[in-house]
């Protein structure tokens, strides 16, 4: 094979899935697994990384020239995201967040995700690759096959910890996290060089 195609391909796989597992998003879809059915929750999340991975490579050159380079309106706008859903989850009791009638567990993830990953640490760096490598199609392959793959490893998470953790203790521990990572990405939009390894 050659190393011109399979080192970017597995760079974007790695840190896109990386940075991926490490997200909300992965822990709201825990959550979600948790209470329906894993392989609907999958098919649902696959659907909207598949856009927002689409999305990223289409459209990210574009955005990033609007914007001048200032990526720190994303980054303060997914920090303010994630702790207005930190914030929902926490006061919002269980039984008002049932999905209305009709909505599925499928079309339940795809909108939580598709929601969650707009303007997301993953689609920025998509973005960035997609800049840094000269194969658009190759960055898009490899970086839906990396959240793909964190998709389904939530959902089968999810399923296991469904059956042998208090839904409510499951969520408390994603409202902490997702608290947590907000003020950390607003702080990071604000002050780069405070987190100099990120």
């Amino acid at each position: 094979m050659d190393p011109d195609v399979v080192v970017p391909f597995l760079t974007v796989f790695a840190v896109v899935a990386g940075f991926e597992f490490a997200d909300r998003t992965n822990f709201a879809l825990i959550g979600l697994a948790a209470r329906e059915p894993p392989f609907a929750v999958w098919l649902g999340a696959a659907a909207a990384f598949i856009v927002t991975t689409l999305l990223a490579v289409v459209v990210g050159a574009a955005l990033l020239a609007v914007l001048g380079g200032q990526v720190v309106y994303l980054r303060l706008g997914g920090g303010v995201l994630l702790l207005a859903y930190a914030g929902y989850l926490a006061l919002l009791p269980q039984s008002q967040r049932a999905p209305p009638a009709g909505r599925t567990a499928t079309m339940t993830a795809f909108l939580l995700i598709l929601l969650l990953e707009l303007g997301d640490t993953t689609m920025i760096l998509t973005m960035n690759f997609v800049f840094s490598i000269p194969d658009p199609l190759l960055v898009g392959v490899a970086a839906a096959l990396g959240l793909l793959a964190v998709a389904a490893t939530a959902s089968v998470i999810g399923s296991r910890l469904g059956a042998r953790v208090e839904p409510r203790q499951l969520e408390r521990f994603v409202v902490v996290v997702l608290a947590i990572v907000g003020v950390l990405t607003i702080g990071y939009a604000l002050d780069p060089g405070a987190f100099p390894t990120l």
